[in-house]
Formats: C-alpha cells, structure tokens, sequence
C-alpha cells in the first residue's frame, strides 16, 4: 500500500493474534492512533488511553495502538508478550495491533499517511517517539498529532469536539 492512500480508511493492519484488520471498520468513528511501547517511560499512558476508550468508546471513539520497536528498542516482546502486558498491567481491551515500524523504508503505510497528512514540529515528518498521536475525525480526516508528552487525558477535550 502507497502512502498517498486518498483515505485512512484504505488502511489495514495486523491484530495482535495476526488477523488483518482493515481501517474501513472504523468508518464513521472517531479515531485516536498511537504508536505504543511496553518499557518507555510514557508507558504509564496506556492508563490514559483505556480510560479514553471507556469513557468515549459507546459515543463511537476507537483506540489503536501499534506496539514499536524503533525507539530505544522499548518494545522487544512478541504479540503475545505485548498483548499479555499491556492487559495484565493496564486492564487494555481497546484494540492493539502487531509491533510495526513508524519511520524510515520500512514504516507502515499508515503511518507513512498520518506523518504526510499532520507532519510534526517544524513540518517533520518523523515520529520522534513511541506514544505520538494522531486524532482521526467520523470522515477519516488526520485532525491533529500530539507529542508523546501530551497525556491521553488532556486530549478528551478534542475528542469530545469530534463525537
């Protein structure tokens, strides 16, 4: 898949148990997309991010997570690893995809069109780290990227813009 896909929702990706999912599932949904790590020290956000999912979940907001191993080597586990982790540690039953790359030859094409789509600071497209984000509108548009600082609850906000 080319990045320069006229819609997310032309997108898919492997689930943790190794099923393709596609995007087009979440047509219609507001999306938050981030690129996740088990051993980072924004690790703790996952907590964030399942009480997103609980709270606007049933208003028609889909959590993803993509585990990563670019930064720092922070995500080593296999899915299975992953899948236990993050279940075990921070109660995760929003929907957790197979570790991909983010950034160089080897990126996601999805990830290749969310950094076209909201490049970053400076308009660079390189994701800098592991728990960047990407808020997706009900039409599929990139709304917004936010920093691995930003903590998922300082996002409700925006999200509640959007359902």
């Amino acid at each position: 898949m080319a990045a320069d896909k006229s819609s997310i929702y032309s997108f898919s990706a492997r689930s943790l148990d190794g099923e393709p999912i596609s995007l087009g599932l979440y047509d219609g949904k507001v999306m938050l997309i981030v690129n996740t790590a088990s051993e980072c020290g924004f690790t703790p956000q996952y907590a964030g991010l399942q009480k997103l999912h609980e709270q606007f979940g049933v208003r028609g907001l889909q959590v993803l997570g993509f585990p990563c191993n670019q930064f720092g080597k922070q995500e080593p586990g296999d899915a299975t690893q992953i899948g236990v982790f993050c279940e075990k540690n921070y109660g995760v039953t929003f929907q957790m995809f197979d570790k991909i790359e983010v950034n160089g030859a080897d990126a996601h094409p999805l990830f290749k069109y969310l950094k076209d789509e909201a490049p970053g600071l400076l308009g660079l497209e390189a994701i800098k780290w592991n728990f960047t984000k990407f808020l997706i509108d009900r039409d599929g548009k990139v709304v917004k990227r936010y920093a691995p600082t930003t903590k998922p609850e300082t996002i409700a906000d925006d999200i509640e813009a959007l359902l």
